[in-house]
């Protein structure tokens, strides 16, 4: 425990440059006490590490100092190979960067560890986008990365498709990027608040002479959180009661998609004599709704409202219809 806790000081440090001890106490979960212990550890073992004091003061390692990754453990060494996801690295314009990046983490590691790191490469692939689905042509995505890198303005025009489809011009201070589903979003600022935009709908896109400072404390991972909770609330406009068979909730996921599960989960009564269960789910329309429920055939009915059971029931008649005609 101690000389994982002695190689993620150094790492801290060589990464993150001067460090306060309550700092490195504070990201170690250690007390202060523990910290002053392992750095004096650090430099009786002959780690060039000083400290300055005062507001601005710290602790660091002497500039020039690299230490290999020898304090790896096997588990850890394994792991470094499901970090970088080929496809959108190279997406990036970091394909050749990444795979340098694992040759000099291989040759760091001893023989054992190696081997035990090539061993993930060779048996576990991830293939980003769905299932059925083409991913996105992002033209645009080498330039918009590059832009993200330097802090630079963009300069965009943009496809929007809601409420009406047309094209506008944008500038941007682009904040991160997310892959979800092999699809790409822009985390963005602009003048008029914090936006995510498609990088697929990006038509054209010029770097600006503008260099921006990005928000000290934006979060990247927390922001997409936020967004995709607000974009959640936004397209579910309504709700709607059903009752689900067994079956009909485990198909629930695949057909409606997981936050109409969560809700499915959370609202469901206890199950009756024959099983079914009564849940209320968010929709956005009537007509969406439909061509999703239909999804789960007779696993489902609807109870309300009774403009989208009525609904339903029209559009089981008229298939109903259809193929109770004879055809020669």
């Amino acid at each position: 425990m101690r000389a994982s806790r002695l190689l993620s000081i150094l790492l801290l440090l060589q990464t993150r440059g001067r460090l306060t001890a309550r700092e490195l106490a504070e990201r170690l979960e250690v007390s202060v006490r523990t910290v002053y212990r392992d750095i004096d550890a650090l430099t009786t073992a002959g780690v060039p590490l000083y400290a300055e004091t005062g507001p601005a003061g710290g602790y660091q390692i002497l500039d020039g100092y690299r230490t290999k990754l020898t304090g790896l453990t096997a588990t850890e060494a394994e792991s470094l190979f499901l970090a970088g996801i080929p496809g959108p690295a190279a997406e990036l314009g970091l394909g050749a960067a990444l795979a340098a990046t694992e040759l000099k983490l291989m040759a760091a590691l001893p023989a054992e560890l190696r081997e035990r790191a090539a061993r993930i490469r060779e048996r576990v692939h991830v293939d980003v986008p769905g299932w059925f689905s083409d991913p996105d042509d992002t033209p645009h995505l080498a330039e918009v990365a590059k832009a993200l890198w330097d802090q630079r303005e963009l300069d965009v025009r943009y496809r929007r498709w809601m409420p009406t489809p047309k094209e506008v011009r944008r500038t941007l201070r682009p904040l991160g990027l997310v892959v979800k589903a092999g699809t790409w979003y822009l985390v963005v600022d602009t003048d008029n608040g914090r936006r995510t935009y498609r990088v697929a709908s990006i038509r054209a896109v010029e770097a600006m002479g503008e260099r921006f400072e990005r928000p000290a404390d934006f979060d990247l991972a927390a922001s997409w959180a936020e967004s995709s909770r607000q974009y959640e609330s936004t397209v579910y406009q309504g709700e709607a009661v059903v009752r689900l068979s067994p079956k009909g909730f485990q198909l629930l996921g695949d057909a409606l998609g997981p936050a109409v599960t969560r809700a499915a989960d959370v609202s469901a009564s206890a199950p009756d004599a024959n099983g079914l269960r009564t849940a209320t789910i968010p929709i956005e329309t009537f007509d969406h709704a439909v061509s999703q429920l239909l999804r789960l055939r007779a696993e489902v009915e609807v109870l309300g409202p009774a403009e989208l059971r009525a609904l339903m029931a029209d559009t089981a008649a008229a298939i109903g219809a259809l193929y109770s005609q004879t055809h020669n």
